[in-house]
């Protein structure tokens, strides 16, 4: 039977949201620490734990079918893949910071600096387009150490909370390039697996969908309910049920997440009752 080999990372908080991520899209993994190889049950497909930095090679190469990275670092790679999907997890940026006591402020300033990163392709592409000519220092590791022993003016790193940096005493200056978790294929990926990939990237799909919506039900008054299903644009329009309680219905629909603290305090304006938020597994549109 064709199996999907898919290429995590072997460690750290983009394998432990990428393993989330399949188990809610049905694939059955029992990883243990230290692991290097997972057959999946309840779905053809066979997990392998990379080092992230050999993912993109390893799935451009043909060696596996799928690989999860995050963006920023196809973008520094340039390796001979596609995109997928994007996973909406793991969202980082990559920005350069500085001393707090640094005068460095924009994109001119840079001019002349010492900048140490680990994204040196990154950072060169983005200064050469704003016409910046800069001494770049590649660091593989603890960049944010390096304007400490004077080896740099600033460094270009991932940032996510931005509590590495205030920790070390730097500040953001500001960010240019955008990276979250993504889907990974290569040209040389299997046709006869085409449909393997379809089912799983339904199921991303419909996984990702819902974690954007809230379930939401309520009773209302029949009096109230043109004004309340106002309040309700739910996917097309909300359910309706009668209730055993005469002149009294049960309102069903479906939120967006960011919307809901807004929707269910118009729903008690307008007289609603009993309003229960509930999460939503799974959503096929």
């Amino acid at each position: 039977m064709k199996r999907l080999i898919i290429a995590v990372q072997k460690s750290g908080r983009l394998q432990e949201e990428s393993l989330e991520l399949l188990r809610e899209c049905g694939l059955k993994v029992n990883y243990r620490n230290g692991q290097l190889k997972v057959i999946t049950s309840d779905y053809p497909a066979e997990i392998l734990f990379l080092r992230n930095s050999d993912i993109p090679g390893y799935v451009a190469d043909g060696v596996v079918d799928l690989g999860i990275v995050g963006s920023n670092l196809l973008e520094e790679e340039e390796s001979e893949t596609e995109v997928v999907l994007g996973l909406n997890f793991s969202k980082c940026r990559l920005s350069f910071a500085v001393p707090k006591n640094s005068k460095i402020r924009q994109t001119a300033d840079l001019e002349g600096m010492r900048i140490a990163t680990s994204y040196p392709n990154s950072v060169s592409k983005f200064l050469s387009g704003e016409g910046i000519t800069a001494d770049i220092h590649t660091i593989s590791g603890s960049v944010e150490i390096a304007p400490t022993l004077d080896l740099a003016d600033a460094i270009a790193d991932i940032v996510s909370t931005g509590n590495t940096l205030f920790q070390n005493n730097l500040r953001e200056v500001f960010s240019f390039l955008d990276s979250e978790a993504v889907l990974i294929k290569g040209k040389l990926f299997d046709p006869e697996k085409q449909e393997l990939l379809d089912q799983l990237v339904f199921r991303i799909q419909s996984v990702l969908a819902a974690k954007e919506f809230k379930y939401i039900l309520l009773n209302a008054p029949k009096e109230k309910l043109d004004a309340i299903c106002n309040v309700l644009p739910g996917m097309k329009s909300p359910t309706i049920l009668p209730l055993a309680i005469d002149g009294w219905v049960s309102v069903h629909s479906v939120v967006k997440q960011k919307e809901v603290w807004e929707v269910v305090r118009k729903l008690k304006t307008e007289g609603a009752q009993g309003i229960l938020v509930c999460p939503i597994e799974k959503m096929v549109s």
